[in-house]
């Protein structure tokens, strides 16, 4: 199910949303995207968050030249990319990891979620809040996926961590709230379903793949999205701001 649009009023224009698509776009568009296949992988070894770093607070290259042993020889390729960027700052790339995505699919699913979700949230929170709220969503995911797979040398890239968070306040916010919604099963069927629904099942798939990838190793980050999405529950108690909702026309 891939989510189009909503029908949610807002107060004013999401103006941090629309920087944050446009700057996640312009650093895709800066990355070695037409390079090598060692080229992107060094600049995201280079600047993306490293479970092992996350959760030992020192570099994969480094802890390879200790002889630590890492669980698979792709995990032992990307520590030792890390020897082009001596100066990566661990914490740093957990921030910088954010804003990088590895595909134009990558990319575009991820903006599409954050254009969809994110301008009622903002509106919800105010500016100033819901930058701190994004950010604090994406640090977490990070650190949810690292803790999981706490000796991975594979690097963590991506936004969706922080929109799963935003997603997650969007649950408790407007859960009958119509998401126009392709429903990419039935391939040419567009039809308004309620965000309890979307977002529901969403979670569920993150969920049951994330537990699975504990025993598969998959690369893609799962737990991330699982941890972003219920910081962005828990989160939502300490930022949201008390004011009345926008009027949501539902058939639900």
């Amino acid at each position: 199910m891939l989510p189009l649009k909503d029908y949610n009023p807002t107060s004013s224009v999401a103006w941090v949303t629309v920087v944050l698509i446009a700057v996640n776009v312009v650093i895709f568009l800066s990355e070695p995207i037409t390079g090598s296949a060692r080229t992107q992988a060094t600049y995201f070894a280079c600047h993306g968050a490293i479970p092992y770093e996350v959760t030992h607070g020192k570099r994969a290259v480094d802890a390879l030249s200790q002889g630590v042993r890492f669980e698979s020889d792709q995990d032992i390729a990307f520590a030792a990319l890390e020897q082009s960027c001596p100066r990566k700052n661990v914490w740093l790339s957990i921030l910088t990891s954010m804003f990088l995505h590895g595909s134009i699919a990558h990319i575009g699913f991820n903006m599409l979620f954050l254009w969809v979700f994110g301008n009622n949230i903002e509106d919800r929170l105010g500016r100033m809040r819901y930058i701190i709220f994004y950010l604090l969503c994406g640090i977490a995911a990070a650190y949810a996926q690292s803790y999981v797979f706490p000796s991975s040398a594979i690097p963590i890239v991506g936004a969706s961590g922080a929109i799963a968070g935003v997603l997650g306040a969007y649950l408790l916010m407007f859960p009958r709230a119509p998401i126009l919604t392709w429903l990419a099963f039935l391939i040419f069927v567009v039809t308004p379903i309620p965000a309890w629904f979307l977002i529901g099942v969403w979670f569920l798939l993150q969920l049951s793949s994330g537990l699975g990838s504990v025993s598969s190793g998959t690369g893609v980050a799962y737990m991330a999205h699982v941890g972003g999405f219920l910081t962005g529950m828990l989160l939502l108690l300490i930022f949201r701001r008390r004011r009345p909702q926008p009027v949501v026309t539902s058939p639900y």
